[in-house]
C-alpha cells in the first residue's frame, strides 16, 4: 500500500497522528537506517548500533571535543560520554587530550575506526543505490534537494565546522 499523506486511513478526529509528513519521513528514515544496519552486520559489523552511528556521524575525521559531540547530536554531554564508553569497548574511537586546552579531551577514530567508517560509507552508498532504484532517480533528486532545502537551518547537520 502506498503512503499518502493526504489521506488519512481513517476518518478519526486524531487520524493526523498516524499520516502526516512527520511519520512518514520517520518510517522512511527507519527503513533506510534499519537497511544500513543490515548491511553492516554482513559487512562483519553487527556490534554496532544505530545509537554508535549518532556519534559517529558528528565526530570529524581529525577530532572533536565531546562537548560539540553532544550539541550536534542533540544529547547530554552524559549521555554522549555513554555512547563514547561504548564505541571505546568496541574499538572505533578513542580520546584524546585536546592540544588546544589540555582540560577537554577529544574523541578520535581508531584505526579500526576509520575501517568501521569506510564499511560504513559503503553501506549507506548501496542503501542509497536501492532506494534510487526503488523510487527513482527523478523522485530522489527532487526529494533530496527538497529536504536538503528544508534542513538547511538544522545547525547540528553541519558536521565539519567548529
Amino acid at each position: 500500500m502506498k503512503a499518502d499523506i493526504r489521506q488519512p486511513r481513517r476518518a478519526a478526529p486524531d487520524a493526523w497522528r498516524q499520516v502526516n509528513a512527520g511519520r512518514v519521513l520517520g518510517d522512511a528514515v527507519t527503513r533506510f537506517e534499519s537497511r544500513v544496519l543490515e548491511l553492516m552486520a554482513t559487512a562483519g559489523h553487527a556490534q554496532t548500533r544505530l545509537s554508535h552511528v549518532n556519534l559517529t556521524r558528528h565526530l570529524d575525521l581529525d577530532g572533536t571535543r565531546i562537548t560539540e559531540l553532544a550539541r550536534r547530536a542533540r544529547m547530554t554531554n552524559a549521555a554522549m560520554t555513554e555512547l563514547i564508553d561504548q564505541c571505546e569497548v568496541l574499538g572505533l574511537v578513542v580520546r584524546e587530550v585536546d592540544p588546544g586546552d589540555k582540560r577537554a579531551r577529544t574523541v578520535q577514530f581508531t584505526a579500526a575506526g576509520r575501517e568501521w567508517l569506510a564499511a560504513f560509507g559503503k553501506a549507506v552508498k548501496k542503501a542509497e543505490r536501492e532506494l534510487l532504484k526503488e523510487i527513482g532517480p527523478e523522485a530522489a533528486e527532487v526529494l533530496l534537494q527538497g529536504l536538503a532545502r528544508y534542513a538547511e537551518t538544522v545547525d547540528s547537520i553541519h558536521v565539519g565546522r567548529r
